[in-house]
């Protein structure tokens, strides 16, 4: 592929002018002419959007079909590809692995309001796994915690998308996190705390770990103290891809049947496919129904949806380059196409598939 070195630059630099869909608005007709995100930051061209993501009381009412979520996993893949080729810096491939749980967490299965972030009963996201922060600042521009085109300042100077999610600076975060092993502990600290304000009952925890959480001695005290606590709203989601910057959690240091190892300490334990929508939506919605502490472990691929970095060595920690960037978004875009003519032809209804 010839890369036009001299566009791409202009591209990643560009100041960007996003085109939010109303949210008010879900008619197919309208929708198409709006671009999906980001869209003077494209290589190729714009993204035409079956329709915005559902409000709260819209998701409680009629939830996104799988069709829908897997469509907008791909649109948050596409983010991602977009933020780290204009930062030149950050963790794409750990992001990508974590995008099809992300968007069932996001778009279905998660009591949110962006409109009232600070809602008392909110169930709570803990991204544990925090240098995976690009597909969690995608999910939550999307959905209109802040502009989408905050996203082209990522890891900038001065601008409130660290590379590492912080509560303090960027709307939608619920707890700082990027140290490895620790983002267990807090998860629980959520819980207890909710629990002495009478939320535990309708408040769920949702933290996403990494296989390299999993290495960390203090994941496994935080899974005993669960237990002993008898904390009723907590679902830890594993992204388990096998990868990490120096080789493979097997050969790092192996941290064997992590299923087993939380059914051993008292969780309901289930393993999944964590790129199988319809496994992720159920075992989403079912944790939350079991008023103990329930494990989600998700066989996963780093950089999933990227045929160059797909389950391969080699990107932890770096930026994809021109090249790899185009050829990334030209293979989403073919994705998201599909996908969008697959939703336009089957109709706006939503529910269940």
């Amino acid at each position: 592929m010839v890369v036009n070195w001299f566009l791409f630059d202009k591209l990643c630099g560009a100041a960007v002018h996003p085109q939010v869909p109303s949210p008010g608005d879900h008619t197919l007709a309208s929708a198409m002419a709006l671009p999906a995100n980001l869209a003077a930051v494209t290589h190729l061209k714009p993204v035409p959007d079956p329709k915005p993501p559902p409000k709260l009381a819209e998701r409680a009412e009629t939830q996104p079909r799988v069709a829908e979520l897997e469509r907008w996993a791909t649109v948050l893949r596409i983010d991602c590809v977009r933020m780290l080729a204009v930062a030149k810096s950050g963790h794409l491939d750990s992001s990508l692995s974590a995008a099809d749980v992300v968007a069932a967490l996001y778009y279905r299965v998660l009591r949110h309001d962006p409109e009232d972030p600070d809602w008392p009963s909110r169930d709570r996201f803990v991204l544990c796994k925090g240098h995976a922060a690009p597909i969690q600042y995608a999910s939550l521009a999307q959905h209109g915690y802040f502009p989408l085109e905050d996203l082209t300042g990522l890891r900038r100077i001065g601008a409130h998308l660290q590379g590492h999610p912080d509560m303090r600076r960027t709307p939608g975060i619920e707890v700082s996190t990027g140290s490895l092993g620790q983002g267990l502990s807090m998860c629980i600290g959520i819980c207890l705390a909710l629990r002495l304000d009478g939320l535990d009952g309708t408040a769920q925890v949702f933290g996403l770990l990494s296989d390299g959480d999993c290495q960390e001695g203090q994941t496994w005290e935080a899974a005993t103290s669960a237990v002993h606590y008898r904390v009723p709203n907590l679902t830890a989601i594993v992204d388990y891809n096998h990868l990490q910057t120096d080789g493979t959690t097997e050969e790092v240091m192996d941290i064997g049947d992590v299923r087993a190892k939380f059914e051993a300490f008292g969780w309901d334990s289930v393993e999944i496919d964590g790129h199988d929508m319809q496994q992720v939506v159920e075992a989403l919605e079912r944790s939350r129904t079991l008023r103990k502490p329930a494990a989600i472990i998700a066989q996963t691929k780093k950089g999933k949806g990227v045929s160059s970095m797909e389950d391969r060595f080699g990107f932890h920690g770096k930026p994809p380059s021109p090249e790899q960037a185009a050829e990334a978004l030209e293979e989403l875009m073919a994705k998201l196409d599909e996908q969008t003519a697959a939703l336009l032809e089957a109709g706006p209804g939503r529910g269940v598939e």
